[in-house]
């Protein structure tokens, strides 16, 4: 039987989804958060064409 535990995202920055080409800002910033031990990641929030950096809250 699997288990499963309710989980919240904290959204850390919004970056649009409009960059111009070969740039990333939401990558590095989630790269950079990482570096300082949060566990960030990338996130699309298609309804409003956005990247969100979110890490997960227990």
């Amino acid at each position: 039987m699997a288990t499963t535990t309710a989980q919240s995202r904290t959204v850390l920055e919004r970056f649009p989804a409009g960059a111009p080409r070969g740039s990333w800002p939401a990558e590095e910033y989630a790269a950079a958060q990482r570096e300082q031990g949060h566990d960030a990641r990338v996130v699309m929030a298609l309804d409003s064409d956005q990247f969100l950096v979110v890490t997960d809250t227990p």
